[in-house]
């Protein structure tokens, strides 16, 4: 018997790209209109608007045809200069890979040294502020989550840490993997950027980029260095509208965003992340289950720094990690995220994000456990009857309520 024909559908349990809804894909098939027909004109404003309610902020936000790594340079050349100092609290993979990107670019970086399974600590923070006496840190990276470790940091703990050390240091935010998944209030947190893309909460293909810029970041842009052209916020402030996406909008992109937007707007901001925080908490039982067989566990070791997008288990040296991500994938027809640098093959990630519910979660969550029983890796079997123990459970409390 071959298991080489594979039927039905493949489950995509990555923490992004995400799985993209029938109605956004059908919202993205249409022929190009003119650059200028009122008629697209029209959707791509009333994405600009929404995507406002999605950040909360009333900012500015610029869109570019790009990734979040896209974002990530735009945010970056257009609020430092060669030789500028970023502080970079490490937090996982992202964290680190946004400070390299900023070394690339010609801008200085350093380092507050984390251990990839707790949350950016505020208190260090303050006190690398306090003692910047001439101010020479002109920014700080911070991932609100990173997806590598599926950890989540305070973003509020972080504003107040910079606001006690009376830093005038520029707060940069990645929320790639947390907007329209974990609440985020850009105006109230006091966030001066934040960075996002399209393949997660947001619930789209790859290929658009997203940052939002306070009249603080702003008013600093225009005394920035950094070449750039492409990304330039002054360009896409222009009257012209062909000037908002620097040329050619990417129009079937911007239709399927319409479309996602109509999608969360309906469902509401709040029970969007109270969804995500039921699923989390769902796989969570699962893998904790799972580990009282001494093989993997939680890598977030503070419950409320897990994050409600996706969770890293980690394992028991000597069981490879890679093989269980292939096999879920090739073999039992389930994607899920590969453990990334410090992590790579030593953990595994199951991704609960975006266009995603109960019955796709037990079906990637029966798949692994399937895949564990497969590799004859130590699990303690039934973390799935877990999982749907813990939700309906919260659907009885919602209807008894």
């Amino acid at each position: 018997m071959s298991y080489s024909v594979h039927r039905g559908r493949h489950l995509l349990n990555t923490p992004g790209p995400t799985n993209v809804p029938e109605r956004v894909l059908r919202a993205m098939v249409r022929n190009p209109m003119d650059l200028s027909d009122p008629v697209p004109l029209a959707v791509i404003e009333s994405c600009f608007q929404d995507l406002k309610k999605i950040f909360q902020t009333e900012h500015e936000i610029f869109m570019y045809a790009a990734n979040g790594h896209g974002a990530w340079e735009a945010a970056l050349v257009n609020t430092m200069s060669p030789g500028d100092l970023l502080l970079v609290p490490e937090l996982g993979n992202f964290s680190t890979g946004w400070g390299e990107m900023a070394e690339a670019l010609q801008m200085r970086i350093e380092t507050i040294k984390g251990d990839w399974r707790r949350a950016i600590d505020p208190e260090k923070i303050r006190e690398r502020l306090a003692a910047d006496k001439n101010h020479e840190i002109k920014g700080l990276l911070i991932v609100q989550t990173d997806t590598a470790t599926s950890v989540t940091c305070d973003v509020p703990s972080i504003r107040k840490a910079i606001d006690d050390a009376g830093h005038p240091a520029l707060l940069l935010v990645d929320t790639i993997p947390t907007l329209a998944v974990t609440d985020f209030r850009m105006d109230e947190w006091g966030v001066d950027v934040a960075v996002t893309a399209s393949q997660k909460g947001l619930m789209m293909p790859p290929g658009l980029g997203f940052v939002a810029a306070s009249p603080k970041a702003l008013e600093i842009h225009k005394k920035t260095t950094s070449q750039r052209r492409y990304w330039d916020w002054s360009l896409r402030l222009a009257s012209e509208s062909y000037r908002t996406f620097c040329g050619t909008s990417p129009q079937s992109q911007l239709y399927g965003l319409r479309a996602a937007l109509d999608m969360l707007l309906e469902e509401g901001l709040e029970n969007v992340f109270a969804r995500h925080k039921r699923l989390a908490e769902a796989t969570r039982r699962c893998v904790e289950h799972w580990g009282k067989a001494g093989a993997m566990e939680l890598n977030a070791v503070v419950p409320e720094e897990r994050a409600d997008g996706v969770t890293t288990i980690l394992l028991k040296e000597g069981i490879d990690g890679n093989l269980i991500r292939n096999v879920c994938r090739d073999e039992m027809q389930c994607a899920l995220g590969g453990g990334l640098r410090n992590l790579n093959g030593k953990a595994f990630r199951i991704g609960h994000m975006g266009d995603m519910n109960e019955p796709l979660l037990y079906g990637a969550l029966a798949t692994v456990e399937a895949t564990l029983s497969y590799l004859d890796v130590p699990h303690e079997p039934g973390g799935v009857t877990k999982a749907i123990d813990y939700l309906v459970g919260e659907r009885k409390k919602s209807r008894d309520a």
